[in-house]
């Protein structure tokens, strides 16, 4: 057990710590408590043995600053955490976690087998060269589900990417005035489609291609993207800047095309 988790005392000496750093030199000791669900008093003691062991400054009217030393400190630490995180995600979980796979052919229980995703979905077989692999909890025939443990490697996914076409409202036009050739052009192939709003809804009918999801297309976007699967959304204009910000705090790549006629 690292030093950090060992006891109440260390994990609130790294976390004000953490707190010095991101908010200095202006510290609300009292939002640190309640954060910490720790008394002002607990914290101001906790800081003044910071201050003496040398990892924090003050200036005397409740002005903290993180020292070089406190800063190695927190790296230090934070480094054994993640270091800590690693070992539980793959070594421990890994091994007592049960994956859910679609077998690709008979399988029985106790071998080990490769792990693919494909189409969003996690396949079970005995391809050769994979490098992520697990032991199978039972006996399954091809096309069944199986549970699958002890995972080893990594499983290979791309993230799916998002491409968003903006449709104008009633007010302008809507569907009426949509570039139907180019929309044509955005949804064909194999991508999901989603449709927000009724001039987006008409507006992919005008254009020969019925949605897959209506109601909730960002949220099946987003996960879609996820499992490796990339989608279109088709959208009214006033939508576009909620769909970014969720886009774009997911960190998932997207295209952003205006299909208005000009």
């Amino acid at each position: 057990m690292i030093n950090v988790l060992k006891s109440k005392r260390e994990s609130s000496r790294f976390q004000i710590l953490v707190e010095i750093a991101a908010h200095q030199p202006n510290l609300r000791q009292k939002e640190v408590a309640d954060s910490l669900e720790l008394t002002p008093q607990a914290i101001s003691e906790y800081i003044k043995e910071l201050v003496m062991e040398g990892l924090v400054t003050t200036d005397g009217r409740m002005r903290y600053r993180i020292t070089k030393e406190g800063v190695e400190w927190l790296l230090e630490s934070a480094a054994s955490l993640k270091q800590y995180a690693r070992v539980v995600m793959e070594d421990i979980i890994s091994h007592v976690s049960v994956w859910s796979a679609l077998a690709e052919t008979d399988l029985i229980k106790g071998y080990r087998v490769s792990l693919e995703m494909r189409d969003g979905l996690l396949y079970a077989n005995n391809n050769e060269g994979i490098e992520a692999n697990g032991i199978t909890i039972s006996d399954a025939f091809a096309g069944e589900d199986v549970g699958v443990s002890d995972l080893k490697g990594l499983i290979s996914l791309e993230e799916g990417r998002i491409v968003l076409c903006k449709v104008p409202r009633i007010q302008s036009g809507g569907s009426r005035n949509v570039d139907s050739e180019l929309l044509r052009d955005k949804v064909s192939g194999s991508m999901m489609v989603g449709a927000l709003g009724i001039e987006a809804l008409v507006a992919l009918r005008r254009a020969g291609r019925e949605p897959d999801v209506i109601f909730g297309a960002k949220e099946a976007a987003v996960e879609a993207a996820y499992h490796g699967i990339s989608s279109v959304i088709v959208s009214v204009d006033e939508q576009i800047p909620r769909i970014l910000e969720r886009l774009e705090s997911e960190g998932l790549k997207y295209e952003l095309f205006d299909i208005t006629l000009i």
